[in-house]
């Protein structure tokens, strides 16, 4: 592994070496991932394709829409390896099938 953070290493070095340095993405973002055995195929520090870009995964909560506050307090266990484009389109996903919240219409024409 050649990159890795400064901040929370040995956390992101436990999810990392219990993903297999693999994201660990099952299909939450939208794509069936049928090349990898219904698995995302992006490995840290590894390029996308011949010409793509460097991979660099990070250590996420399994719920893409946790806050920050809320994931700085998980533990490694409770945390998963994440390519920034699967957690992307996780967390779009999952705003997406969240119930509208009623909108609160008070106030304008209240008498």
């Amino acid at each position: 592994m050649k990159s890795q953070p400064i901040v929370g290493a040995a956390v992101f070095t436990a999810v990392m070496e219990a993903a297999g340095y693999r994201c660990q993405c099952s299909g939450e973002c939208g794509q069936p991932h049928a090349k990898g055995d219904g698995r995302c195929q992006h490995e840290h520090d590894h390029y996308t394709s011949k010409h793509g870009r460097l991979v660099r995964l990070m250590a996420a909560p399994v719920d893409p829409l946790a806050t920050d506050v809320e994931a700085a307090r998980l533990t490694a266990s409770e945390l998963r390896a994440w390519c920034p484009d699967c957690h992307t389109a996780a967390a779009r996903l999952a705003r997406k099938r969240q119930p509208a919240a009623p909108m609160d219409q008070c106030g304008l024409f209240d008498l």
